[in-house]
C-alpha cells in the first residue's frame, strides 16, 4: 500500500483509498466522540525559539544553520518554555555535538497539512542569510485526521524533500506519528488511526528517501509511555506532547540529524542483531513504519539502510546550561548561551558520542 501511495505521488495517481466504504458511518460517529474529548483543554500558542544555541563554542567557523518545518509538533505547540520544543532541544544537542553555535529558525504552523510545505519551503529557499544547512520536517498527522488524500500528501513532501536538497540543504523527516497512541480515541477508531498513520509514514518514507532525505519513523515511539503515564506526556489539551514526550521525540531525532551531516559516529558494519541491513526502500520504509525509531537512508537505487540508532533515556531530572551571563537555562525568555532549557539529553548522548556503536 505504501509503495502504491508513493507511486500515485509520483506520476500523478488519483487518491488511493485506505478504509472501505462500510466502515465510514462507525468511524464517523468515532470521530465525533474523539473531537468531545480530544483537545479539551487549551493549548498555549508554541514559544518562539529562534535564536542561537552553543554560543559558548563561537570561534572561527561560522554557526549551523538549522530550519525546523511542518506543523504543531514541529512548532512545539503544548510547552510553554522555548526550551521545551523540539526545535530548541535538537539545535542544544546538535551545537553541543558540532561543538559549533547552531542559528534556529522555526517556520512551522501549528494547524498544517502537507500541503502547507510549498509556502514554509519558499521561506527558507529565499531567507538572505542563505541555505540552512540541514532542515527537519514534522507532518502528517493532520492529514490523517482531515482525510487528506494519501498520494497528495506524500506529493507535497517529496516535492518539499526536493527543492530543500537542490537548493543544498540536509533533510530529515520526522514521518507521521502513530494517532492510535492519544488516549481518548476508542475502537475501532484507534485501530483504523494506527493502519492509516503506519501507511502514510511508510508512503513519506519512500517519498522522502528516494529525494535523497532521511527519515525517522516517530510512530508508536511514545505508545507505551502514553499508556503509562499519559498526563505526563500528552499537553494540557490531551493531544500535543508534553515537554518531557518532545524530549523522547527529540532523543530519537538527534543521531541522525547529526549524522546528516557527518558529526555522528558512523559503523562501516551494519548490526544484525538489531535488524539493521541493506534493504529495497519499499520493504525498508515498511519495516520503518513498524519500528519506531527507525532510520532509513537512501543507498544505491533502489535500495536504502534501515538503521536502529541507540537512544539513551532522558535522566529523571534535567540539567540547566549555564548561559553566557551566567545565568541558567530555566527561564522564559529567548534563548541564549547553550539555548533555554537544554536538557540533559544532549549529555547522555555525548557521554557515548565516540561509541560508533551508539
Amino acid at each position: 500500500m505504501a509503495r502504491r501511495i508513493a507511486a500515485g505521488a509520483a506520476y500523478g495517481g488519483g487518491s488511493v483509498g485506505l478504509i472501505g466504504a462500510a466502515t465510514v458511518g462507525l468511524v464517523m460517529a468515532e470521530v465525533q466522540l474523539a473531537k468531545r474529548q480530544v483537545g479539551g483543554g487549551k493549548a498555549p500558542v508554541p514559544p518562539s525559539a529562534d535564536g542561537r544555541y552553543g554560543v559558548a563554542f563561537a570561534g572561527p567557523s561560522h554557526p549551523l544553520r538549522f530550519v525546523m518545518l511542518g506543523d504543531s509538533t514541529a512548532a512545539g505547540q503544548g510547552v510553554r518554555r522555548a526550551g521545551q520544543t523540539p526545535g530548541a532541544l535538537l539545535a542544544s544537542g546538535l551545537a553541543a555535538v558540532a561543538e559549533r553555535p547552531v542559528d534556529l529558525r522555526n517556520v512551522a504552523l501549528p494547524g498544517a497539512r502537507s500541503d502547507d510545505l510549498e509556502r514554509q519551503v519558499s521561506l527558507v529557499v529565499a531567507d538572505p542569510s542563505g541555505v540552512p544547512d540541514v532542515c527537519v520536517i514534522m507532518i502528517g498527522a493532520n492529514d490523517v485526521t482531515h482525510r487528506m488524500p494519501a498520494t497528495l500528501s506524500v506529493r507535497c513532501l517529496s516535492t518539499a524533500v526536493r527543492r530543500l536538497r537542490t537548493a543544498g540543504a540536509e533533510v530529515v523527516v520526522g514521518t507521521c506519528p502513530d494517532l492510535g497512541t492519544i488516549e481518548p480515541v476508542y475502537q475501532p477508531l484507534r485501530w483504523l488511526a494506527r493502519r492509516v498513520s503506519r501507511q502514510l509514514a511508510a508512503a513519506q518514507t519512500i517519498g522522502a528517501v528516494e529525494q535523497g532525505g532521511r527519515t525517522v519513523s516517530l510512530g508508536d515511539l511514545l505508545g507505551p509511555e502514553f499508556e503509562a503515564n499519559p498526563r505526563e506526556l500528552f499537553g494540557p489539551d490531551n493531544y500535543h506532547p508534553s515537554a518531557e514526550g518532545y524530549a523522547t521525540a527529540s532523543m530519537a531525532m538527534l543521531p541522525t540529524l547529526c549524522a546528516s551531516l557527518g558529526l555522528w559516529p558512523e559503523s562501516d558494519r551494519l548490526d544484525g542483531s538489531r535488524h539493521e541491513g541493506m534493504l529495497p526502500v519499499a520493504k525498508a520504509a515498511s519495516r520503518a513504519a513498524r519500528e519506531a525509531g527507525t532510520e532509513v537512508t537512501a543507498a544505491r537505487a533502489p535500495w536504502a539502510l534501515l538503521k536502529h540508532r541507540r537512544r539513551r533515556r532522558l535522566p529523571a531530572h534535567t540539567e540547566p546550561v549555564p548561559h553566557e551571563d551566567g545565568g541558567t537555562g530555566t527561564d522564559d525568555g529567548p534563548p541564549r548561551g547553550h539555548g533555554s532549557g537544554a536538557t540533559g539529553m544532549t549529555a547522555a548522548f555525548l557521554r557515548r558520542r565516540n561509541n560508533a556503536g551508539d
